[in-house]
């Protein structure tokens, strides 16, 4: 065949590949070596019956995924109806964090409180959260925010948080925060879901109860912080907050990464700091420094 058309072997069994598809010859029963050729509307027919089986097929497969996903969404919406009964619902990325953050802020009347851990701001986050900002302060809705220590060597962040107090905002600033929280109006809180990954959701919290207790420790919280722009106060012992925190921490055995995850720095500024602290201590080890943070009055003893 090849040499009677004057076409390569290979184009001839690709040609006789796609006349198989198409129904047009078949392997003949007499000699599994030979094809015969099959009547053009007798193709037809067996391929048109073919498509009509492919495409049963097909809308089975269909049918059985529509119902699939109509049991997945009955269930989902039976746990949301839930949650939302108990005051509770999930926002899943940080795309829906933003989405529900803006149809929040067209909604707070008088407060807006907030908790931004993680140190130094993202110049992302910045950016996406100065619009909504202006706006909350434009309206003459009161807002307090308690950021780490650590950003106060951060130029970029130190530079967001004047914009704000420029704007009528008030910022404070901690040694270490519990988590990311954002509280509105004391009706309803946003807290990360992992505090370790404060991007990847959030928990939406409007349970009074709930809400009272989230209240109470931003004022905890925000009465022992410091003002952003004064000195780093320092207590009678000679620590600054931060420097107590750390011994804190390190009297809980945290590792560097644990306690650079608390304070917002890295982990090698957490090993210096904690390495400051050891050699003012005269310690010879993390647990010498906390008996000796204990006796000298850096800390309270823990109870038995």
């Amino acid at each position: 065949m090849a040499t009677r058309l004057a076409l390569s072997e290979q184009e001839v069994r690709e040609a006789l590949s796609q006349l198989s598809e198409l129904a047009l010859i078949r392997v003949s029963t007499e000699d599994p070596t030979q094809r015969h050729a099959v009547a053009p509307h007798i193709a037809m027919e067996i391929l048109l019956a073919r498509q009509q089986a492919e495409i049963a097929a097909q809308q089975r497969r269909i049918e059985e995924s529509r119902a699939a996903a109509a049991r997945l969404i009955s269930e989902f919406a039976h746990h949301r109806a839930d949650a939302a009964e108990a005051g509770v619902q999930y926002l899943t990325g940080l795309e829906s964090i933003r989405d529900y953050l803006l149809a929040l802020n067209n909604q707070v009347q008088e407060e807006f409180l907030t908790f931004a851990p993680g140190g130094p701001q993202t110049p992302t986050n910045m950016r996406a959260s100065r619009p909504l900002n202006q706006k909350l302060l434009e309206r003459g809705v009161r807002m307090r925010t308690v950021y780490l220590c650590s950003i106060r060597n951060d130029s970029a962040t130190v530079a967001h948080a004047e914009w704000l107090t420029e704007r009528g905002a008030q910022v404070r600033v901690a040694p270490s925060l519990p988590n990311r929280m954002i509280i509105c109006d004391r009706r309803v809180a946003l807290v990360a879901a992992d505090s370790g990954n404060t991007s990847g959701g959030a928990v939406v919290l409007s349970t009074p109860g709930m809400i009272a207790a989230l209240c109470a420790l931003f004022e905890s919280t925000w009465n022992s912080a410091e003002p952003l722009l004064s000195d780093p106060a320092q207590q009678q012992n000679g620590l600054t907050p931060q420097q107590v925190e750390v011994l804190r921490l390190l009297g809980e055995g945290r590792t560097d990464e644990s306690i650079a995850r608390s304070l917002g720095v890295s982990p090698r500024t957490a090993r210096r700091i904690a390495n400051t602290l050891m050699a003012h201590l005269d310690a010879r080890s993390r647990f010498q420094a906390g008996v000796r943070a204990v006796q000298y009055g850096h800390l309270l003893a823990t109870p038995d």
